[in-house]
């Protein structure tokens, strides 16, 4: 069964959101073995990982978020936020697990259709700070250059924007390294922003506002 609705996708962007981490500096910070991360609470009372999703979804139509198995609490979140899930325990072995598996299932789901998405973003569960207006200026970058990303100050952040014809490349990732083989393969352009969101993440308990 397809866990994507090809009808809502159109020639768009689709997002993919990867929250499949285990957050061990956030469990040691906070002293205690059961804490997460992606279900801390912030000022507004979301979790960490549904202020992500809720801003992906506000400019895509469609997101997939990766988790790992085991988490419930995390996969009710994501989807009380409009996200279709993808549960793998294929995440444990890293980011570019997850990425790939992600990429595997959108590209499956999508079944060769001549109508295909321009790309995915993809973004991480626990940058929940990034301004709606930075994924939309990343999507059009990307309308135009392969790869495409944020930088503020100088500094390259997230989300990333991939061509739809570079998934079967991510679909090949493995391990923790991410895309990082591929972004130095193919280059990316980035975009100059006023928003530090894109470098701004959760790792430990001290990133939490207070």
């Amino acid at each position: 069964m397809s866990i994507v609705p090809i009808e809502r996708l159109g020639n768009r962007f689709v997002g993919i959101l990867l929250a499949a981490g285990r957050g061990e500096r956030f469990r040691a910070s906070a002293r205690r073995p059961d804490a997460d991360k992606l279900l801390s609470s912030l000022p507004d009372g979301r979790a960490v990982a549904a202020a992500s999703a809720c801003t992906l979804l506000q400019t895509l139509p469609f997101a997939l978020a990766v988790v790992r198995p085991g988490a419930p609490a995390l996969r009710e979140a994501l989807q009380a936020s409009g996200c279709a899930v993808l549960e793998t325990a294929a995440a444990t072995r890293g980011m570019g697990a997850s990425l790939a598996q992600a990429a595997q299932a959108l590209l499956s789901a999508h079944g060769g259709t001549g109508d295909a998405p321009r790309g995915c973003l993809v973004a991480l569960a626990d940058m929940p700070w990034v301004m709606p207006a930075t994924m939309l200026a990343v999507q059009r970058a990307a309308e135009t250059h392969r790869i495409a990303a944020p930088a503020y100050q100088g500094r390259r952040g997230h989300p990333v924007a991939f061509a739809w014809d570079l998934l079967p490349e991510l679909a090949a990732l493995d391990g923790d390294e991410g895309a990082r083989a591929l972004l130095k393969r193919h280059g990316v352009h980035e975009i100059a922003c006023a928003d530090p969101g894109v470098l701004r993440d959760v790792d430990t308990v001290d990133d939490l506002p207070r």
